[in-house]
């Protein structure tokens, strides 16, 4: 991932760069203190995500990220700055900026933002890749059956949940798919059942898929965390999980807790079909 850092106090500069290189969070492809400067130099590197003070001679933090945004829409903006205003950060917000970091530069608080952000930017590739798959198929896609539509469908939301890339995914798409176009009864069939289908060792895949599933549990509570309202929180916190568990995920996240939330394979297959099968209604 390429970072940009703008900021007018060149030692914020220096730690925000080891912070970055030692923590192994992207490459630092260009910095400057003035605004005017680090704006044309953002222009011409176009970095996937810019660090940039909220108020710098030259031109102020959130002026230069509205004008970026409507020329580089994919461009991602973390806000550094010692105000905490709260018209100053919902105008930040209302103009692209998804994330502030207060100073004094806390080296665990970057290194968790850039983090999540760098994962959005990776599934919002993905997205973006799957649909121009899409869209050179177009004429395929517009008669694909009802069952095609529900496989990727639960391919969308696993992405959403960012787990599309553990291994255990596959897994639940092969079964997903399996009783969809056998049109199983999942609540008479146990999960190892299914994957006899599929493996000479069902005890592993199910353990695959737990393992997954447990991973978007812990990706659904970091989301409810940081916004209780973001939409895929809203969305799969109660449908694909017991909120209970999620809410004790949510507490073990914050450490407030020791003890994990659990999870439910069943329920959370049943959940992405019946999400699926709503949607194709």
């Amino acid at each position: 991932m390429k970072i940009f850092i703008l900021d007018d106090d060149m030692n914020v500069v220096r730690i925000l760069e080891k912070i970055i290189y030692d923590r192994n969070l992207g490459t630092v492809v260009g910095k400057s203190t003035n605004g005017n400067e680090g704006y044309e130099k953002i222009k011409e590197l176009e970095p996937d995500l810019v660090l940039i003070d909220l108020l710098m001679p030259g031109e102020d933090g959130i002026s230069i990220v509205k004008k970026l945004k409507n020329y580089y829409p994919n461009i991602e903006f973390i806000m550094i700055s010692q105000v905490s205003s709260k018209d100053m950060v919902e105008k930040a917000y209302k103009y692209g900026v998804e994330y502030y970091i207060y100073k004094p530069i806390n080296a665990l608080e970057v290194e968790i933002i850039i983090k999540k952000v760098r994962e959005r930017i990776e599934i919002d590739r993905t997205l973006v890749k799957i649909q121009q798959l899409f869209n050179d198929k177009e004429s395929y896609v517009e008669y694909k059956d009802r069952k095609y539509s529900c496989e990727q469908c639960i391919k969308d939301i696993l992405i959403k949940l960012g787990i599309m890339g553990e291994k255990g995914s596959y897994d639940i798409i092969k079964v997903s798919q399996y009783i969809i176009n056998k049109d199983i009864d999942i609540s008479n069939v146990t999960i190892r059942n299914l994957c006899n289908n599929f493996s000479k060792n069902p005890k592993s895949m199910e353990q695959r898929m737990r393992r997954t599933i447990a991973v978007a549990m812990s990706n659904i509570a970091s989301l409810g965390i940081e916004d209780y309202m973001n939409d895929t929180f809203v969305e799969y916190s109660s449908s694909l999980f017991n909120f209970e568990q999620v809410k004790k995920e949510m507490d073990y996240l914050r450490k407030k807790s020791d003890r994990r939330g659990s999870v439910n394979t069943k329920k959370f297959i049943a959940g992405l079909i019946t999400h699926c099968e709503n949607k194709n209604d």
